[in-house]
């Protein structure tokens, strides 16, 4: 298939290179051309404005920072939405407030363009490799259209249900729930290694008995080795983000999200403690900080 893809930033490029490595044609658009190099060196083929992407696309995928990148990169001037066919569909992977899930949403139906959300877990690495999680919203052929490409890069592939904002709400829970478990792996951490245990210990019990999960065994690992600044790391900033995002739901829905607080709070004390661009599982050391370990 056609393929366009706009936004290259880690997970972008890894997602639009598992894209091209299966065999489609790929047309790209990121701000900063320099990130597409090595894309281009593959055959892919670079244009000035997503619009341009969605003109020549079947399907185009957008996977930027955040609402205001989205937004822009959308309905903006030379936006996916200027140049998407009738026939063609974007798929937004970004993680989004709901009111901009709404905004995408409403803003193709207007137009009468298909639209489907398809979020993702798991990191750049992931990505890399075609093992990510992948969660759908939308029309059902349309999602079921877009399976073969989704695998590309997804090794399970979820339909959340007929509304694209059903999937970003999905994803957004379940980065709380990341985000939460890291806040008890550092307190348990924290706990024991004041109590003389070495948390690597704990960490090698922890995986090898209840907790199999891979966000215990990939977080915890970079936890206990205090593995805060390698390349690629998502940073504390993207969590606290993230959080907002999903305590706004929780106004939408008139639902109470006590702990989301939590996580917020432990967020931004580390922000205040310098450590915004660092990986956010660095909330290890504000437990450890509290506990008055060193």
């Amino acid at each position: 298939m056609k393929i366009g893809f706009v936004g290259l930033g880690a997970m972008g490029h890894a997602m639009a290179e598992r894209l091209l490595k299966g065999g489609h044609t790929l047309i790209v658009y990121n701000r900063t051309r320099s990130k597409a190099d090595d894309l281009i060196d593959q055959g892919a083929v670079f244009v000035e404005t997503p619009a341009d992407v969605a003109r020549q696309a079947e399907v185009t995928f957008s996977m930027l920072f955040d609402d205001a990148s989205t937004e822009e990169a959308t309905f903006g001037k030379d936006g996916v939405a200027t140049g998407l066919s009738q026939n063609a569909i974007h798929v937004c992977c970004s993680t989004l407030s709901l009111a901009q899930a709404r905004r995408l949403r409403d803003g193709h139906a207007e137009r009468g363009q298909t639209y489907v959300s398809a979020t993702v877990l798991g990191r750049p690495p992931a990505a890399a490799a075609g093992e990510l999680f992948v969660i759908t919203g939308g029309a059902e052929e349309a999602v079921k259209h877009l399976r073969p490409l989704l695998e590309c890069f997804g090794t399970q592939i979820f339909d959340a249900g007929r509304d694209p904002v059903q999937a970003n709400l999905v994803k957004l829970s379940l980065n709380f729930m990341i985000y939460s478990t890291i806040e008890q792996m550092a307190e348990v951490f924290a706990l024991n290694e004041k109590a003389g245990t070495d948390p690597r210990k704990i960490f090698e019990i922890m995986t090898n008995s209840f907790y199999t999960a891979p966000v215990h065994k990939n977080y915890g690992k970079l936890m206990v080795e205090h593995e805060y600044d390698h390349p690629g790391a998502p940073p504390v900033t993207l969590g606290l983000k993230d959080m907002k995002m999903f305590l706004e739901a929780g106004g939408d829905y008139d639902v109470p999200l006590p702990y989301a607080s939590v996580v917020r709070d432990r967020l931004l004390s580390a922000i205040s403690a310098g450590d915004a661009d660092r990986d956010f599982v660095v909330l290890m050391e504000r437990a450890r900080q509290d506990s008055g370990l060193k």
